[in-house]
């Protein structure tokens, strides 16, 4: 299964050790999205759509009201990228 350039930079930071956390209104609807790396910035690039589309995939899965983190089915879908630290 291909995913786009975008889905694949936020899994390779959530297979580096982030988290997507989120926050609804007083209708459960999302109201806002922050990925946080590994060293606790914000990614900027997650959108609503985005965020749809790799939890319609199973990448991605929050358990016991956590922050949302990558599957083992999100992992196989991510290609390894040389970490250029």
């Amino acid at each position: 299964m291909d995913i786009s350039r975008a889905e694949q930079r936020i899994l390779h930071l959530l297979a580096q050790g982030g988290r997507i956390e989120i926050t609804r209104n007083d209708n459960r609807k999302i109201e806002k999205l922050q990925l946080f790396t590994r060293e606790g910035w914000v990614f900027s690039g997650l959108d609503l759509v985005t965020f749809r589309k790799l939890k319609q995939k199973k990448a991605i899965r929050s358990q016991g009201g956590k922050p949302y983190r990558i599957t083992e089915n999100g992992l196989r879908l991510v290609r390894s990228e040389l970490d250029n630290r």
